[in-house]
C-alpha cells in the first residue's frame, strides 16, 4: 500500500448508515403514481443504478421515514434476498430516494472519501467479499446485522484526489458500456420497427393501395411492394406473398443434446462454446460460455449451430430467442440441452427476418401456444412445434431488400457488442489495481481510448 494511503474503515469515512423502513412502515396503500421513489432490488441489477420501474410515495410519507432517505451520490446495498446488489445514487432526475426493507444506505464524508471511489471498491471482488462475508443462508438470503457489518468493512484509502481520479477512470469506462448498451438498444428498435412496417402492418402495401408514397423507402424499395393484398389463414397479407410453416424456411430444426450426453466431465478451459439461456439476453451474449473439445461437438454435431443460426429455449426460461452473430466469435456453437436451433434456408428469406418475427409478440406467442406447465415450463414437442409456426414470407426479392437494409444494423450491434466485452474485461483488470495502489492513474495511456485523460487530469490536479 502507498505511504500516503489509510486503512480506514466504513464507520471512519460515513455520516451515516442505516437500513430501509420495517415492511409494516410502508403498504402497498402509501404508493402513488408520482412523488419519491423508492430504491428496490431491480434498480440495483448489473452492477449499474437503473433510474426506473419505481413504485412511490408522497412526499410527506418519505418525511415520516426520513431516517431511510437516501440522496445523489449515497451508495445503497441489498442486505436480504439478491446479495452483492450496490448502487450509487445518481444526481438526476430526483433530488432524493427511499430505500426498501430490503436495502440499506451509506452516505460518505466528501472530505474524506468520494462515494464513486467506494462505489467501485464495492464493485471489486475485495470489496464483495467483505460485504457478504457475513452472510447468512437460512431462508432468504441475507447479511447477518447489516448495519454493523457494514461498518466494520476496512480498506485501503489513497487521498481524495486520487480517489475521484480512480472513479473517474473506472467510470468512464462504465459510461462507455452504457452507451454502448443503449446503442444496441435503438440499433434493434430500429430494426423491430421496420420489421413490423414490413411485415405486420404491411405499411408500404397500404400506402400504395391509397396512392401514397411509401414513407422513407426509395423507388427501387418501393416497387418491390404490390399495391393489393389477398386472404390468408393469418388474414390479409399482400398479393403474391405466402403463408408457410417454419419448417419450409428452415435448413436444419434440432435439439440440444440429452443431458447424458454432455456432463460436467466434458467441459474444458476453452474450445467449442455450450449455448445456454444466459446466452439468449439481448439478442445473443457472445462471451461466458462453457467449452467442449471439437471432438465432442463432432460427435453432437446435429446440435451444432453457426453464424445467423436462431436458438430458441425450449425448457426453462421459455421466450428467449437469439441469433448467432454474423461475425461470430467461435465458427460454431453446441447448444445445451435446454435449447434448440434453426437453420434458416437463406435463398428463401432473411435471417434477420426470421429473428424479428420470433423476437415479436406474435412470433414468441405462437411458439409458447405449446408451452406445457406440467412441472419446468417447456415447448411440448420442441421441434415439431416450430416447424408448424406459420410465417407470412414475401418473395425473395423483398427479403433479400431487407437484408441489405438491417445487416448493417446488426453489424453495428455486433461491433458494439465486442467493444463492451473489450471494456469490461480492461475494466475488471483495472479495478482492483487501482482500488490497491498497485496500478497508478498516471500510468494509464490506454486512457485515450475511453476520452477520460482530461477528467483524470483535472481532477488529479486539484
Amino acid at each position: 500500500m502507498p505511504s500516503e494511503w489509510k486503512y480506514v474503515s466504513m464507520e471512519d469515512i460515513a455520516t451515516k448508515i442505516a437500513m430501509g423502513p420495517f415492511g409494516s412502515d410502508i403498504k402497498t396503500d402509501n404508493f402513488v403514481p408520482s412523488g419519491v421513489p423508492i430504491i428496490r432490488g431491480g434498480n440495483l441489477t448489473s452492477g449499474r443504478f437503473h433510474g426506473d420501474s419505481f413504485v412511490y410515495l408522497t412526499e410527506e410519507k418519505a418525511d415520516e421515514l426520513l431516517n431511510s432517505n437516501v440522496f445523489p451520490g449515497d451508495i445503497v446495498f441489498t442486505h436480504r434476498g439478491t446479495l452483492g446488489q450496490v448502487g450509487l445514487v445518481p444526481h438526476s432526475p430526483f433530488k432524493r430516494y427511499l430505500v426498501s426493507q430490503s436495502q440499506m444506505k451509506l452516505s460518505c464524508d466528501r472530505k474524506l472519501a468520494d462515494p464513486a471511489f467506494i462505489y467501485y471498491f464495492f464493485k471489486s471482488p475485495v470489496g464483495q467479499h467483505a460485504l457478504l462475508q457475513n452472510t447468512k443462508q437460512t431462508g432468504v438470503p441475507a447479511i447477518s446485522r447489516p448495519v454493523t457489518s457494514l461498518k466494520r468493512i476496512r480498506l485501503s484509502l489513497p487521498p481524495l484526489a486520487e480517489q475521484k481520479a480512480v472513479a473517474a477512470v473506472l467510470g468512464a469506462l462504465d459510461d462507455k458500456i452504457e452507451l454502448n448498451r443503449r446503442m444496441n438498444s435503438t440499433v434493434e428498435a430500429m430494426a423491430r420497427a421496420l420489421f413490423q412496417s414490413w411485415f405486420v402492418d404491411f405499411d408500404p402495401v397500404r400506402a400504395k393501395l391509397d396512392g401514397r408514397k411509401p414513407a422513407g423507402l426509395d423507388e427501387a424499395t418501393v416497387a418491390l411492394f404490390p399495391a393489393a393484398f389477398q386472404k390468408s389463414p393469418l388474414g390479409p397479407i399482400p398479393l403474391g406473398w405466402n403463408v408457410i410453416d417454419a419448417g419450409d424456411i428452415s435448413a436444419k430444426i434440432a435439439m440440444g443434446p440429452f443431458g447424458s450426453r454432455i456432463t460436467r466431465d466434458n467441459f474444458v478451459p476453452d474450445g467449442v462454446p455450450v449455448v445456454r439461456g444466459g446466452n439468449l439476453t439481448d439478442g445473443f451474449v457472445d462471451d461466458d460460455f462453457v467449452f467442449l473439445t471439437e471432438a465432442k461437438a463432432d460427435e453432437l454435431k446435429a446440435s451444432v449451430a453457426h453464424s445467423l443460426d436462431l436458438v430458441f429455449t425450449h425448457r426453462g426460461t421459455l421466450g428467449q430467442v437469439g441469433i448467432v452473430p454474423y461475425q461470430s466469435r467461435y465458427p460454431r456453437y453446441v447448444v445445451s440441452q435446454s435449447q434448440m436451433l434453426l437453420s434458416v434456408n437463406r435463398r428463401k428469406v432473411s435471417p434477420w427476418m426470421v429473428y424479428l418475427f420470433f423476437s415479436s409478440p406474435i412470433g414468441e406467442g405462437a411458439l409458447l401456444a405449446n408451452t406445457s406447465t406440467t412441472g419446468v415450463p417447456a415447448i411440448s414437442r420442441p421441434t415439431t412445434s416450430l416447424k408448424a409456426i406459420p410465417i407470412v414470407a414475401p418473395p425473395i426479392a423483398v427479403s433479400e431488400r431487407f437484408n441489405e437494409v438491417v445487416q448493417p444494423l446488426f453489424l453495428q450491434r455486433e461491433q458494439n457488442a465486442r467493444q463492451c466485452r473489450t471494456l469490461v474485461t480492461l475494466r475488471d483488470t483495472l479495478l482492483p489495481k487501482l482500488l490497491s495502489g498497485e496500478l497508478s492513474v498516471r500510468n494509464l495511456p490506454i486512457l485515450s481510448s475511453v476520452a477520460a485523460m482530461d477528467v483524470v487530469e483535472s481532477v488529479s490536479g486539484e
